[in-house]
């Protein structure tokens, strides 16, 4: 290892002077939006990884984690309820408006990411 990475509690804490790697939040997105076509298994994946990688770097990019595993969680509610509601014939509107949510939701994230900063409004469960 580099004589230049510091350690705080048997984890690595980002290299002096350079930016976070935030490719791993950008695959998770990504998985999330690709969920859309594969049915959920990519947003599964992408929730693993969610998973996995939170805790290891900066605050801001923890709530990007913690963003994610939300929005996994709250589109498995949107799309169960709009499966449901497909019964009645209004599932296929309430679907359309959780692809939408989703999409929203991806692309705040990416650009937040983008900016380094944490997404606004992490607890919410609209966009």
């Amino acid at each position: 290892m580099s004589d230049n990475v510091q350690y705080d509690d048997d984890r690595v804490v980002a290299e002096q002077g350079g930016p976070p790697d935030t490719t791993m939040p950008i695959v998770v997105y990504a998985l999330h939006l690709a969920g859309i076509v594969t049915g959920g298994v990519t947003a599964l994946v992408g929730v693993v990884i969610a998973y996995v990688y939170r805790g290891r770097g900066p605050a801001w990019l923890d709530e990007h984690y913690r963003y994610q595993i939300r929005t996994f969680w709250l589109a498995v509610l949107y799309f169960a309820v709009s499966a449901v509601l497909t019964l009645v014939l209004i599932g296929f509107v309430t679907w359309l408006a959780a692809v939408v949510w989703l999409v929203i939701r991806c692309v705040k994230g990416i650009k937040g990411l983008q900016e380094q900063r944490a997404p606004d409004n992490v607890d919410t469960w609209l966009v």
